[in-house]
């Protein structure tokens, strides 16, 4: 039979509003403070790990990738021309505006 582990004991300070907060919680989870603290680090692991809201991820294409039906996007795929062609397009701008 595997025997079971301890948890590690935390201490944590809270403001009294923050204290009341995770009081109520627990209250309308039906568990325990320590309980909605897994829950809160879980939660923020997720949304710390999940590359979709991740803006340099979207860039290259990872998170679209990830959902069905949205096309990726290939960042790299024409990536010196798009930028070359940027810059041009600013530099005609700017003579256009002298009277060159």
């Amino acid at each position: 039979m595997k025997k079971r582990r301890v948890a590690d004991p935390v201490q944590v300070y809270l403001e009294p509003a923050d204290h009341a907060r995770l009081e109520r919680l627990a209250r309308q989870l039906d568990t325990t403070k320590s309980e909605v603290l897994r829950h809160g680090v879980d939660a923020l692991e997720r949304q710390l790990l999940d590359s979709a809201p991740h803006p340099a991820l979207r860039l290259i294409g990872l998170a679209a990738a990830e959902r069905p039906g949205v096309p990726t996007l290939d960042a790299g795929l024409g990536h010196d021309a798009a930028l070359a062609d940027a810059e041009e397009t600013a530099w005609t701008r700017g003579r256009r505006r002298r009277g060159c």
